[in-house]
């Protein structure tokens, strides 16, 4: 028997419960815990037409002997790890310590460093390869889809691929004059970091926000400004692409937003070491985020679409050649799905199925991995069904 434990009750996390139960043949028993059991329990209510009873549990994903007792009780094939990116290290050892597989959607972060990066997690690789057990890193959109794009078109479409521009837009609307569609603190740290692209085999670093150019977007988006920006996927895929000239990753912002997180920069709200404040320290990112929005209350109010997908120009057959390959994904139709907007459901979905992957052996192996390392195809083949289906296009002609 299939059996998962999901940990983190976000709106990432009640879009995996959600996907995970529409297929109850694979997903055969279910548990979803997270620091607040409500959390889990809320979402689990929503659920319909799953055939067993879902168990929900509070556990401390940063306390490793907390996982190790779930995990032990729970006795799990798989832990979809979908909480903090704080966490990964702890959840990894967690997973060591008691035989099972381990999936995240997004590379460590160390809490006092607005710095993320796969190296932490790649030195896991001797341990999972020895215990016999396989760590997928970066399962959701970006990184996740954007790194099993770039394989399929790598394997498909190209003999070398010499740029690959990801390309990211939410052209979503939820009305509020500033919130973030992710976890506050981790999308501010992101953004507010100094850019860094690849070129001709050294990183070069901007200053936040410093680069941008605008990109016609598919689907009726139309014309959106987007920023340079570094993202995980970039270290990975040049990693196992060094064929790569550049490599480049591209995020819209509006300008409400932009003009807010200026404003919250040059007061000092966006900072992560601790301050003292009527004698007690705390850290202004996180006193912020508890003052915003919570992400995963923005899916009844936020309309409009996201675009996400890979620009890549290369060779094939000794011609040159540019492809196009993305997602449209419409905000309330997610909601109306599974109770979350698009940034959620565009990451929780590729979880849910690159977990199916592995439980169905689909994927397989010992050791710690990318998404692109395994074989694109299956996947490929699975997201459209799964609630994310691609568009491929060879703009002819068109420089990026």
């Amino acid at each position: 028997m299939n059996k998962v434990l999901i940990l983190g009750a976000g709106g990432v996390g009640r879009v995996v419960l959600h996907k995970c139960t529409q297929y109850p043949e694979t997903f055969q028993e279910i548990t979803f815990a997270s620091r607040t059991k409500s959390k889990c329990d809320a979402i689990v209510a929503d659920v319909k037409n799953y055939p067993k009873p879902i168990r929900t549990e509070k556990v401390d994903a940063d306390s490793v002997p907390e996982l190790v007792a779930l995990i032990r009780d729970v006795q799990p094939d798989l832990v979809i790890h979908v909480a903090l990116p704080y966490q990964d290290l702890a959840i990894m050892d967690a997973c060591l310590e008691t035989g099972v597989h381990y999936l995240d959607t997004a590379n460590y972060e160390h809490p006092d460093l607005a710095k993320f990066e796969y190296g932490p997690q790649w030195a896991y690789q001797e341990k999972f390869e020895k215990a016999g057990l396989l760590a997928l890193l970066g399962a959701g959109f970006d990184p996740g889809m954007t790194n099993v794009y770039t394989a399929y078109a790598r394997k498909h479409h190209f003999d070398r691929m010499d740029t690959v521009d990801i390309i990211d837009c939410n052209a979503g609307d939820h009305g509020y004059p500033f919130a973030t569609n992710f976890n506050p603190e981790i999308n501010i740290r992101e953004v507010s970091a100094k850019g860094r692209y690849y070129e001709n085999g050294q990183w070069i670093e901007t200053e936040p926000l410093s680069v941008k150019k605008t990109f016609d977007f598919p689907g009726g988006i139309g014309p959106k400004e987007m920023y340079l920006l570094y993202h995980e996927e970039m270290e990975s895929l040049v990693r196992f692409y060094p064929e790569v000239k550049r490599m480049r990753f591209w995020m819209t912002f509006g300008q409400s937003y932009l003009t807010h997180l200026k404003v919250l920069e040059n007061v000092g709200m966006t900072r992560i070491d601790p301050v003292l404040f009527e004698g007690k320290e705390i850290i202004p990112l996180q006193f912020l985020k508890f003052l915003l929005p919570d992400p995963a209350s923005l899916g009844p109010r936020t309309v409009g679409k996201t675009c996400i997908g890979c620009w890549i120009h290369g060779v094939k057959d000794g011609r040159e050649r540019t492809y196009y390959v993305y997602n449209i994904c419409d905000h309330q139709e997610c909601f109306k799905e599974v109770g979350a907007q698009a940034v959620s459901y565009t990451t929780g979905v590729p979880a849910a199925l690159a977990a199916k992957m592995i439980l169905t052996k689909t994927w397989s192996g010992k050791g710690v991995f990318n998404m692109e390392q395994f074989d694109p195809d299956p996947f490929m083949n699975e997201i459209g069904p799964f609630g994310l289906p691609w568009v491929e296009t060879f703009p002819a002609g068109q420089e990026f």
